[in-house]
């Protein structure tokens, strides 16, 4: 359709199209989406070797970090219940002391503790 046969429409018949056209599109957009999540879980069967569990297809190695949780790393001094693994990105209280002019290393749990301690004795 040229834009010269769009410009003879009447507002109407236009947007009568644009519906139509949102319609459709909305239904290539959810059997696009469909095909893509078959795909990703014929990847992971062949990338894991295993069936999807999940209902979003995920397999059992995605749903647990290989790794198990992580200890943290880092603990802020003002609200133990605060700490940081020192992987992906830093919390807020981190930003904010770091900002003010405190070292990273001051919120090291165990060496930096550790270290804490023999220069007390």
């Amino acid at each position: 359709m040229r834009v010269s046969d769009l410009k003879a429409l009447s507002f109407y018949d236009l947007w009568r199209l644009h519906e139509e056209l949102t319609k459709v599109l909305a239904e290539k957009l959810v059997a696009e989406k469909l095909e893509l999540d078959r795909r990703l879980v014929l990847l992971r069967q062949s990338h894991f070797g295993s069936e999807p569990s999940g209902a979003e297809g995920e397999t059992e190695s995605d749903a647990t970090p290989k790794h198990g949780k992580l200890p943290p790393k880092y603990r802020n001094d003002s609200a133990a219940g605060e700490t940081w693994t020192g992987r992906g990105k830093r919390p807020r209280w981190l930003v904010e002391a770091v900002k003010l002019g405190r070292n990273l290393e001051d919120f090291r749990i165990g060496e930096a503790t550790q270290k804490a301690d023999e220069n007390k004795k």
